[in-house]
């Protein structure tokens, strides 16, 4: 899946500037993160209001036998420290948008970057669930809420929720949501419903 950027035709015409209305008084901080490819600089290139800030790399021969390219014929960069994007969610209150580097290798940056987070989107690709498991480990293990988001590919397989949710061994309160990266509309819906999850939880509280 190529990645989304402000100019992308499928995500959306190119956001104009803009800066952070004075209203606004707080903000939140979600990760969004998962494996190597599975579409996280296109979800916050989808779902962020501003050009969203991106540290991509080409990938060289030294990736070779160290990053697995097997179903991801077509991807040529990387991302090596963050992708960054910003959404207001209302006049009070903004919303950071930070992605994390999938290889294990930069995990010492995801430390940096989970410090804070109110919660977690943690992508899945059901081509290769098993790739899944470290990220969604180190989330529990830090007790970030998440939410799991299926990132729909053309040959994605469907499996039932509670098959998909043993398969994965979620706790009961894990919400499994579905969305193709690529579609911004699609990409607002599932950040909607994780917001509400975090409302629901009492993890993020209304703001007046």
């Amino acid at each position: 899946m190529a990645s989304a950027n402000s100019a992308d035709p499928v995500a959306g015409p190119p956001a104009a500037p803009q800066y952070l209305p004075p209203s606004v008084q707080g903000a939140v901080k979600i990760l969004v993160t998962g494996p190597f490819g599975v579409g996280k600089t296109t979800l916050v290139g989808s779902l962020s209001e501003i050009s969203p800030l991106r540290t991509e790399e080409t990938m060289t021969a030294a990736s070779a036998g160290v990053d697995d390219l097997t179903g991801r014929g077509g991807k040529t960069t990387t991302t090596v420290a963050l992708d960054f994007g910003r959404i207001t969610l209302n006049p009070r209150l903004a919303l950071y948008l930070f992605g994390t580097p999938g290889q294990q290798r930069f995990w010492p940056l995801w430390d940096d970057l989970s410090r804070g987070a109110l919660g977690a989107i943690a992508m899945v690709d059901l081509r290769r669930p098993d790739e899944s498991f470290d990220v969604l480990g180190r989330l529990e293990e830090q007790q970030i809420p998440f939410a799991v988001a299926v990132n729909t590919f053309p040959d994605t397989p469907s499996y039932p929720e509670e098959e998909l949710r043993s398969a994965l061994d979620l706790l009961p309160g894990a919400p499994i949501l579905y969305c193709d990266a690529r579609d911004r509309r699609g990409a607002y819906d599932l950040l909607i419903d994780f917001v509400d999850h975090l409302y629901r939880t009492a993890v993020l509280e209304p703001q007046r």
